[in-house]
């Protein structure tokens, strides 16, 4: 009786055959990653003849979102992912630019509160112009029906990722990055 042949098993420098993943709800992460990426590399060329680095023009937005009371320095650290150290150099050179200012908390003087100058805010005006002409750019094509669909999914995912992280908080950010 012959013996039934066995397949030779691949060559050693073969490397091994990887699947796509099975279903495209697994590269959602990914494009909205490489979709969030790319929307600040865009954002970063166009905003360059402003002299605002992408550290700053965060700083920026997100201190432009708060109540006029200003914000203390470790508040706006929690809020951007960064130490406390990180965050201070940050708003040192905002200040030595003139796009921010600290003034002390008139509570307690020994907390500095960080306030937009009117030229900060006229930087943010430039800015949300140049969002709003990059948003005309990356929607082109996209029915108004589609994007406020993408919008709710994404508010969803959003919420769903406070949520998770509610009951698992996060460590404390770096002190530098």
């Amino acid at each position: 009786m012959l013996a039934k042949k066995q397949p030779s098993p691949p060559p050693a420098d073969d490397p091994p055959r990887r699947r796509i993943a099975p279903t495209p709800h697994l590269r959602i992460g990914f494009l909205v990653h490489d979709v969030s990426r790319l929307r600040r590399t865009l954002f970063d060329q166009a905003i360059k003849p402003l002299g605002v680095t992408r550290a700053q023009w965060w700083a920026l937005a997100n201190l432009s979102r708060t109540l006029p009371e200003g914000m203390i320095q470790s508040d706006l650290a929690r809020l951007l992912d960064v130490g406390k150290v990180t965050v201070g150099g940050l708003i040192d050179r905002l200040e030595a630019s003139g796009q921010v200012e600290r003034r002390p908390d008139a509570k307690d003087r020994r907390i500095k509160r960080i306030y937009i100058t009117d030229k900060g805010y006229d930087v943010i005006d430039k800015m949300t112009s140049i969002g709003r002409e990059l948003n005309a750019i990356i929607l082109k094509g996209i029915p108004l029906d589609q994007i406020y669909l993408a919008e709710e999914v994404m508010a969803r995912m959003k919420s769903n990722m406070r949520e998770h992280l509610g009951s698992h908080p996060p460590a404390d950010p770096p002190e530098e990055i």
